[in-house]
């Protein structure tokens, strides 16, 4: 069975100031620089799939990670990614394709943070993670098998990353 690497990226800052509803909140100024930092770090991967939320600074996040290099023809859009908690995560990484080798999840906190801990095998990284997964945290897990057999301490934290731009 091939390896499987799952990048799960947490969206970079968003802004306070604004009167818009948490859907719809944009990214700071910061965030707009952090995600383009999140975009070369990304480069370094062949994307298959990127898997995000459908709230406004996620997709920022996403629009200045290819500014600065990331690349991936399938991008998929959820609302469930929102809301989700880590089982539903879980869930729709089960039913990615075989042909897909590397998938990147971009969301939210707590949800992205208990599923990096969740998956992960213990490890000085997971604890990091455990503790604080910021925003623009990047975490790389691999895991041999089939998507549908992903579950709780199969798979090992390769790389922590917060890209600051």
């Amino acid at each position: 069975m091939a390896s499987k690497t799952l990048i799960v990226l947490r969206h970079a800052k968003s802004s306070w100031q604004t009167d818009e509803a948490d859907l719809r909140r944009p990214l700071s100024e910061r965030g707009e620089r952090d995600a383009v930092a999140v975009g070369a770090v990304l480069a370094e991967y062949p994307l298959d799939v990127v898997l995000a939320s459908n709230a406004t600074r996620v997709q920022q996040t996403w629009s200045g990670a290819v500014d600065g290099g990331a690349q991936c023809a399938d991008v998929r859009v959820s609302e469930l990614i929102y809301h989700a908690w880590p089982g539903e995560l879980l869930t729709e990484l089960h039913e990615l394709d075989e042909t897909v080798h590397t998938a990147l999840l971009i969301g939210h906190q707590p949800t992205l943070g208990d599923l990096i801990t969740s998956l992960a095998k213990p490890s000085p990284l997971a604890d990091r993670v455990s503790a604080k997964f910021p925003t623009s945290g990047l975490a790389v897990l691999t895991y041999r098998g089939a998507w549908k057999t992903l579950a709780s301490g199969k798979a090992t934290l390769k790389r922590l990353e917060i890209p600051r731009g």
